[in-house]
């Protein structure tokens, strides 16, 4: 971890974890500011586990939540307030310190000039000459001069932003674009799974951003706050501007931790894990080896989340360890499902109804995880029946949560979404609705499809297609049919292949007899662990588009 000075009384730095605090009180801090929301990356420590990490330690710690980009009045005086009254010298983060260090630089004026503000984030590494501009504008931001401008902007540099990069480079290679994305490192989320069955190593689910850029793109990094779509202009942190001429919008989805009530002060210890999380996959692993006896309880929120098998993989992994170990008739398995059925597409419910009964698992339909009492080892559920409503507590040894999910917050307040907080697209063409010039693809679409990698494959190159069609640069538009696809690792070996479009319609990418993705199959396993990685790292994020090329719409000549 580093962090940068910059004044003798605040340092600012990006996300830190649990192993940095004895670092930065070693370092002579007295307090910690926190300026990230909850639940912004997959990665992210929660606030309250640092909180009270930083507390033992004898370090004051203080929550202030700010949107990136979105720093409001009350924002800058609250921050002030803090950094006077907490006990010096402080450390303010965030994501990647910009946040902290403008919530600094606009409430500096009564102190520092503009110029001096201005050097000292220089001096920092951050570039807020933005900020000054909105400062020398009485607190708004200018937007009649950009401060960059591309022909071709992404939003995201996660599998769909790589990917539709990748794709349009490979149709256009002299296409200029620049991927706005503030995060160093890139994951391979579908690999966590795995790492909650001590099958794949976290590291083998990691990569840094730059090494996944594809060649010829460029990287300005920052995070994107805000859309003005009439004028083709994005704000980015440390208000700073980006022209556009298109734009595609592929930020991911947000992880709600904070709305089951305890979870996060819990999440990583007492028996309470979700493979949703990068350093939390490791501690299920830990959980299903160290578990002899007693309730594993596993959750599913209300849809839509990503890779909605998520919640049902880790059951069936963990029952198969106990399974294979003779302690399963030791250990009580329940489900709880907010939903009503097992699983979307009916064809595959036989197959893992055999798995249900084969680990005896208890089915619990209706019942949606409110709140954890980690220390008490009870998980409180909301239970619907009907027109009644009634509130169960459950003991519980090990509980696997997964979170509601949402848009991110910087998506939810644009102009770019529709009543319920996606972005608007037509569904086979994934141009915006509203803004032609604007296409979107991935978790944060109204597109009524799975929110999964492999749909994000199978977009990518529709999107390219669609918006270099858009530039004059292909001769035909190309739709994309809702392909989606959960390999439900059902046991260790043994996959259920689910591939399935709009509608729920099976779209299998194998002849039946090859893979029967109605029944478990080694192969299909294979295919999980072996060949998906390097399809997802070699193919999908080159531009190679392997059993994914898009299927024609129109074309120019006709």
């Amino acid at each position: 971890m580093t962090f940068k000075r910059v004044t003798p009384e605040l340092s600012v730095s990006a996300q830190i974890t649990l192993n940095d605090l004895q670092h930065i009180k070693e370092q002579g801090f007295k307090s910690i500011v926190c300026n990230r929301p909850d639940g912004e990356g997959a990665d992210q420590i929660s606030f309250a586990a640092i909180e009270k990490q930083a507390n033992n330690l004898g370090l004051n710690c203080h929550y202030l939540p700010v949107v990136s980009s979105k720093v409001t009045d009350d924002d800058i005086k609250n921050f002030e307030n803090i950094v006077r009254d907490l006990p010096k010298p402080i450390l303010a983060y965030c994501r990647t310190g910009t946040r902290s260090i403008t919530l600094w630089a606009m409430s500096a004026p009564k102190t520092y000039s503009h110029e001096e503000i201005l050097n000292l984030s220089q001096k920092a590494g951050y570039d807020l000459s933005g900020v000054i501009r909105r400062l020398k504008n009485n607190g708004e931001t200018q937007i009649s001069k950009a401060d960059f401008a591309y022909p071709i902007v992404i939003i995201g540099a996660g599998a769909g932003g790589v990917a539709v990069a990748a794709s349009i480079k490979s149709r256009s290679p002299e296409s200029e674009i620049v991927i706005i994305e503030p995060n160093e490192i890139h994951y391979y989320q579908p690999g966590w799974t795995l790492v909650g069955r001590g099958v794949f190593t976290p590291e083998q689910t990691v990569k840094t951003t730059a090494s996944v850029i594809p060649d010829g793109v460029k990287w300005l990094k920052g995070a994107a706050a805000a859309f003005i779509p009439d004028e083709n202009l994005i704000i980015i942190d440390g208000c700073r501007t980006v022209k556009y001429e298109h734009l595609v919008v592929c930020p991911g989805i947000k992880l709600d931790w904070h709305k089951i009530d305890g979870l996060s002060e819990t999440l990583g210890e007492n028996g309470v894990t979700s493979n949703y999380r990068y350093d939390l996959a490791p501690y299920t692993w830990e959980l299903v080896q160290n578990l002899k006896k007693g309730k594993a309880v596993f959750s599913q929120p209300p849809m839509p989340i990503k890779c909605a098998g998520a919640p049902q993989k880790a059951m069936y992994l963990s029952s198969d360890y106990w399974f294979k170990n003779k302690v399963i008739n030791n250990i009580d398995v329940e489900f709880y499902n907010k939903g009503e059925v097992l699983f979307g597409v009916k064809e595959y419910v036989p197959a893992l109804l055999e798995y249900i009964k084969k680990y005896d698992v208890n089915m619990n339909f209706n019942h949606e995880l409110i709140a954890v009492d980690g220390k008490q080892k009870i998980a409180t559920f909301k239970v619907v029946n009907g027109e009644n409503e009634s509130v169960e507590k459950v003991k519980f040894d090990m509980l696997h949560v997964v979170p509601p999910q949402s848009a991110p917050d910087f998506i939810k307040v644009s102009p770019l979404v529709d009543e319920n907080g996606w972005i608007d697209v037509d569904q086979s063409t994934l141009q915006h609705k509203k803004f032609s010039n604007i296409f979107a693809l991935g978790d944060a679409t109204n597109a009524p499809n799975a929110k999964t990698a492999a749909a994000a494959r199978m977009q990518a190159p529709v999107v390219a297609t669609n918006l270099l069609y858009a530039r004059g640069l292909s001769k035909y538009q190309a739709i994309y049919n809702g392909y989606g696809s959960c390999p439900l690792t059902v046991e260790l070996g043994k996959v259920v292949l689910a591939e399935f479009g709009y509608g729920g319609k099976v779209m299998n990418s194998f002849p039946s007899w090859i893979i029967n993705g109605k029944r478990p199959s080694r192969l299909a396993w294979r295919l999980k662990e072996k060949l998906l990685p390097p399809i997802y790292w070699l193919g999908m994020l080159k531009g190679r588009e392997w059993m994914a090329k898009p299927e024609k719409l129109s074309d120019k000549s006709d």
